[in-house]
């Protein structure tokens, strides 16, 4: 199975998520601004949420890089919503690109909320989550 491990962050949060999973499946974490080279059977996808949505860059990249993406899995943080499932969902929908019913999402640290997170716990769990997506 082709995987890759893209990502968007602004605080860190998410990057540090993505290289967690990364490390777990042999492949590199690389921000969204380096496109797909070639197709993947599954790319996780890290994103957070900024003024209750997904950025407009993540929603460009996954537009850009339709035709590259078998089947996308979500990976998100955030200090209060509970994940952009709901929102990558219905893009992927509209572009027809199969999206995984399972997410991972963590608390990410902002300002005074969620000192420390993503915290070794949740990198641990990551890197579960994408080894039982990737080898099963």
């Amino acid at each position: 199975m082709k995987a890759a491990v893209r990502y968007y962050t602004k605080g860190g949060n998410t990057r540090k998520v993505a290289e967690a999973m990364a490390e777990a499946i042999g492949v590199e974490a690389r921000s969204i601004d380096i496109p797909l080279e070639e197709a993947v059977d599954v790319l996780f996808l890290g994103n957070s949420v900024y003024a209750a949505n997904m950025d407009k860059e993540v929603k460009e990249f996954v537009t850009a890089n339709k035709d590259k993406i078998g089947k996308l899995v979500n990976v998100s943080t955030a200090a209060l919503i509970e994940g952009t499932y709901g929102r990558m969902s219905k893009l992927c929908k509209e572009l027809g690109i199969g999206i995984d019913e399972r997410e991972f999402h963590c608390k990410g640290e902002f300002k005074f909320m969620h000192k420390g997170r993503p915290d070794e716990q949740d990198l641990a769990d990551a890197k579960a989550f994408a080894k039982e997506i990737v080898v099963g």
